[in-house]
């Protein structure tokens, strides 16, 4: 028997959740579909080696679906402050004076309280699970992914590949990078394998709970630090953090097969001296980067969402808060074609999702992948320039705050030179020189 629902969201990730429960408190009724089972989390348990930093534009998000409260009562760490600087590994940086430029992102400087949250993924996608699994509009088939989807002039069914079959008015892909939604819809993507890869550890150091985050550029790319939470009483004094370093893929190899002691040795050596004491490992991990964009955001009766529209480089840690901004921009789009009596799949509706998500996330790829481009790499004169730039931005606080106000989801926009440059730009494959 094929069940019948207003909306099929498939991926129950962090993105997909959100989109369910931001539907279902509009009174949509949603199968949620994703291949896994619901998130388990422990307060006991070493932090999830998948961290997101979670912009104050998300966090607002998350408030309204009702899901926040829940989160910070697990974990959740702010932050205060994000420092970016040159790291001294040119040949020319060593004769000049003094110390690297920098510049610092403030809390204080822009009258927040905060800048985001360092939060671990599972947290979020429990807490968005436990919602779902709350809520009389929300049918959960976990356990099964998607194996076809089959169109009516109304109406999609999609069958799972347990044979279970929903229909709905619209399905949403939620699904990730590899997304089988987009395949089954036949939507194509462009993709631009980046040449280094991320390595990510989380790890216990020496000292309370930083408010800091900071990436420092060396030439074969940047070296970051996230604070997590306190330790626990087991590891008194101590606190976690999850590190992250791009390289080259087989500089991380190296790093991966290395014991314990002996990685953390080399991190400490390699990172910058911010980097407080550490003292073990819990985990690490590689994994390529990639930018990636879909060729239309939907066909027919599906819809994209998140990764499965859109990735970018990782730098700094927009990716899922991009995705946010897709969840509620379809919601709200969604919400008022109930309103009005209107198809949800009208592809005059779903083209006005694209118009407003399409070029918001193009301008977050292109400044990602213009970092990419600036940093990492050795040429002198790209070196001189982005030492200059800054030096420029920590003596320009009115452009730098709005620009941290632009990450943090509280502008739309970009200074208005940034956004001339983006607009000027090239494609992101030619701008970081990948085809």
């Amino acid at each position: 028997m094929t069940q019948t629902f207003d909306f099929i969201v498939v991926g129950a990730g962090m993105v997909g959740a959100a989109i369910a429960n931001g539907l279902a408190s509009g009174g949509h009724t949603i199968a949620l579909i994703d291949q896994g089972q619901a998130p388990a989390f422990s307060d006991h348990d070493d932090p999830d080696i998948r961290v997101s930093a979670l912009s104050a534009g998300s966090e607002n998000y998350l408030r309204s679906l009702g899901v926040w409260h829940d989160m910070m009562a697990m974990r959740a760490t702010p932050y205060l402050r994000l420092s970016v600087w040159e790291a001294r590994d040119h040949p020319i940086s060593q004769w000049l004076p003094g110390q690297p430029p920098r510049t610092t992102f403030s809390a204080k400087d822009l009258k927040a309280s905060h800048l985001g949250h360092i939060v671990e993924n599972r947290v979020t996608q429990t807490a968005l699970w436990k919602r779902a699994s709350g809520q009389d509009e929300i049918t959960l088939f976990s356990g099964s992914g998607i194996q076809r989807l089959e169109e009516q002039s109304d109406s999609v069914t999609a069958t799972l590949e347990d044979d279970t079959a929903v229909r709905g008015r619209l399905v949403i892909g939620a699904d990730g990078a590899g997304s089988r939604v987009r395949q089954l819809a036949g939507i194509g993507v462009t993709r631009n394998q980046y040449q280094q890869q991320a390595l990510v550890a989380s790890v216990r150091y020496r000292g309370a709970p930083q408010d800091i985050t900071w990436q420092a550029f060396h030439s074969t790319g940047p070296r970051a630090f996230l604070p997590l939470h306190d330790a626990g009483p087991a590891h008194a004094g101590e606190s976690w953090a999850s590190l992250v370093w791009y390289d080259a893929p087989q500089t991380l190899a190296e790093l991966k097969a290395l014991p314990e002691a002996d990685f953390l040795a080399r991190v400490q050596a390699a990172f910058p001296d911010e980097l407080p004491p550490l003292t073990a490992l819990s985990a690490r991990a590689s994994f390529p980067i990639a930018r990636q964009h879909a060729h239309q955001y939907s066909r027919g009766r599906v819809v994209l969402a998140g990764d499965a529209a859109h990735t970018i480089n990782p730098l700094a840690g927009q990716g899922v808060n991009l995705g946010f901004q897709d969840a509620r921009c379809l919601q709200e789009l969604l919400d008022e074609a109930r309103r009005k009596g209107q198809d949800p799949a009208a592809p005059a509706l779903l083209a006005r999702y694209e118009e407003q998500r399409r070029p918001a996330n193009r301008r977050m790829m292109l400044t990602m992948d213009m970092f990419y481009h600036l940093f990492s790499n050795s040429l002198t004169p790209v070196w001189a320039a982005r030492n200059l730039g800054l030096g420029l931005a920590q003596g320009l606080p009115f452009a730098r705050n709005r620009v941290a106000r632009y990450a943090m989801g509280l502008d739309e926009g970009l200074p208005a030179p940034v956004e001339a440059l983006l607009n000027r730009a090239p494609g992101p494959g030619r701008l970081t020189g990948q085809r």
